[in-house]
């Protein structure tokens, strides 16, 4: 397949997202704005602010291409200058503290090989989709996870078990020592392969877009509706700063848009509307907060 059909491909998987979405939340719609990347390319960033059950979210597509700077070059240790990258992002902050946060994204990266050049082109597939509770509720995590396992088991036995360690490593705030939720999957540089094609690589690539909107309805619609207190909203404030932390100083997409000339509404619309930072909060002894911080670690087996 060529970079149009991927691109075109995942435009309309933001199509369908985006009217889950707005189905789910019943209020505020996703408002559209149509972007030019200097240096070639561009997107949409589509945004919800104030709904009813999301206060801020972003479904954002983008297709850019032009010269990598010397940064990223070394970062992905890759000779080539020019590159070609397509994908969908998705970050949602609900206004319910029992109702998670979450992240997805799928991304296709390419470098054409140069004129006369013996280098071989470069392609490959990245994403995933991680879950960040505010309060982990097991029934949820095993729901997540079980619906991420069923979708990898469809294309290769061992993708869940590599994909999900992968995540629990990727999303982990060093400085915290703790995980930014109960991870999911996560996958960069995959390609073709012994025992996957290319065309299941990208079928894989879809098929983890399309698994987004029934698994996060899902959760939403099990908790929207329970009641809460204002120390549990205090609580979400404090759980929303730890994933700002995360994305500012870890996060490898965050820094590609920032390093590749992005566009900055569209790379931080994945920070929280309103956070806290509370001086050495600690939660009571026994309390959910508590019980929350002690499954915000890696290898945990959900499923």
């Amino acid at each position: 397949m060529s970079r149009e059909e991927i691109a075109a491909d995942y435009q309309q998987i933001q199509d369908e997202i985006c009217a889950a979405l707005e189905a789910a939340d019943g209020g505020a719609g996703l408002e559209q704005e149509v972007w030019e990347r200097d240096g070639g390319g561009g997107g949409r960033t589509r945004v919800i602010q104030n709904g009813n059950i999301f206060e801020k979210g972003g479904v954002n597509f983008s297709a850019v291409h032009g010269q990598l700077p010397d940064t990223v070059k070394r970062a992905l240790k890759v000779e080539q200058d020019d590159f070609f990258a397509t994908g969908v992002s998705i970050v949602i902050h609900p206004n319910h503290p029992l109702v998670p946060i979450i992240h997805m994204n799928i991304r296709y990266f390419e470098m054409p090989s140069s004129f006369n050049s013996s280098t071989p082109p470069v392609r490959w597939f990245g994403g995933g989709i991680d879950l960040t509770p505010h309060y982990v509720i097991e029934d949820d995590a095993r729901f997540f996870h079980q619906q991420l396992k069923n979708t990898c088991d469809k294309f290769h036995a061992d993708f869940y078990h590599r994909f999900k360690a992968w995540a629990d490593d990727y999303f982990f705030i060093k400085h915290r020592a703790e995980t930014r939720g109960i991870g999911g999957i996560f996958y960069d540089r995959l390609t073709a392969s012994d025992d996957i094609s290319w065309q299941q690589v990208f079928e894989f690539s879809k098929a983890v877009g399309r698994t987004f909107a029934p698994t996060y309805i899902e959760l939403v619609n099990r908790n929207r509706d329970k009641a809460f207190t204002e120390a549990q909203q205090l609580w979400q404030y404090q759980r929303r700063s730890r994933y700002a932390e995360f994305n500012l100083v870890y996060d490898a997409g965050t820094k590609f848009g920032l390093e590749t000339n992005g566009r900055i509404e569209s790379i931080l619309m994945s920070l929280p509307p309103t956070a806290k930072w509370l001086y050495n909060y600690e939660p009571q002894v026994g309390s959910e907060e508590e019980k929350t911080l002690g499954l915000l670690k890696k290898g945990i087996n959900w499923v």
